[in-house]
């Protein structure tokens, strides 16, 4: 019996999973921060043992681009150090470990679609922090384990660009959304059946680093445009530059990732971005079909 446990069940990616659960033939262990500290390895350890855990999926992670500026110690245990601890208790007792990064690893100076393979430089702590996870897991190296690097995650679960758009819609008659960050979307819905997918051809000695995201490329604009588009909302939308909106995190300007590794690999086909925003719209009922 192939006993997964999930981290961060509560998450956009771990929401996901748990909806899709029942179509698979797993034995599911959904956990959050109440359920299983996963900054305290004795307690990976134990939950491990006690459910004769074979896969664990890791979808916990510090989130909060802008706060992670002023509160690097606790973007870094959840991060970093939970990873670590994670990677270890994989490695102890034999079993997969699949962690989801980020493109923020990445410092958007790209001309062309990020691979596996490119320099990584973060510029917010943020990405420092996942990168440190990244870096820990590699070294450490359980075996039959990978990293996910995704970009804009959204989802009907939690909160994200979507539902923010959808949600100011309601209340304002104009917005100025950024067009000079390029990149493209991941559905976490997608992601998790890719997941749920491939665990058993997971099958590698040295930690495996592959890029997700839907197919297309487009800016926050576009992505803006074509959510109130397919959703039939009348709103002005106008294009500014990043300088015009600072945040206390640097985004990445260029964050496209480039898929072929994965797809190749484990033969699977991605979703373009704009047919996976409509079954999404369709889930939060913003749209019949």
């Amino acid at each position: 019996m192939t006993n997964i446990l999930v981290t961060g069940s509560k998450g956009q990616v771990g929401s996901e999973l748990q909806a899709l659960s029942p179509a698979y033939e797993y034995n599911f262990y959904f956990t959050d921060r109440d359920s299983l500290d996963i900054t305290d390895k004795s307690a990976i350890e134990e939950f491990v043992k006690n459910n004769e855990i074979t896969t664990i999926i890791n979808a916990a992670g510090y989130t909060a681009v802008d706060k992670a500026e002023d509160d690097k110690e606790s973007a870094d245990i959840v991060n970093h150090i939970a990873t670590r601890y994670l990677a270890e208790v994989a490695k102890e007792n034999d079993v997969k470990l699949i962690h989801i990064s980020t493109d923020y690893v990445f410092d958007g100076k790209n001309y062309k679609p990020y691979t596996e393979d490119d320099k990584t430089n973060p510029t917010s702590i943020y990405g420092q922090t996942k990168l440190d996870g990244e870096n820990s897991m590699q070294y450490i190296n359980p075996i039959n384990s990978i990293i996910i690097r995704t970009s804009w995650v959204y989802s009907s679960y939690g909160s994200n660009f979507v539902k923010t758009m959808l949600n100011l819609s309601k209340k304002l008659d104009k917005l100025g959304i950024i067009y000079d960050q390029v990149g493209s979307p991941t559905y976490a819905k997608d992601l998790a059946n890719t997941i749920l997918d491939i665990i058993p051809n997971i099958k590698n000695d040295s930690v495996q680093i592959y890029n997700y995201s839907n197919e297309g490329v487009l800016s926050w604009y576009d992505f803006a445009k074509t959510i109130f588009e397919i959703s039939n909302i009348s709103i002005e939308v106008d294009s500014i530059q990043t300088k015009d909106y600072p945040t206390p995190a640097k985004r990445p300007h260029y964050s496209l990732l480039n898929k072929d590794k994965i797809k190749k690999e484990f033969n699977i086909t991605i979703p373009y971005w704009k047919d996976s925003l409509k079954k999404c719209l369709k889930q939060l009922g913003e749209i019949d079909e």
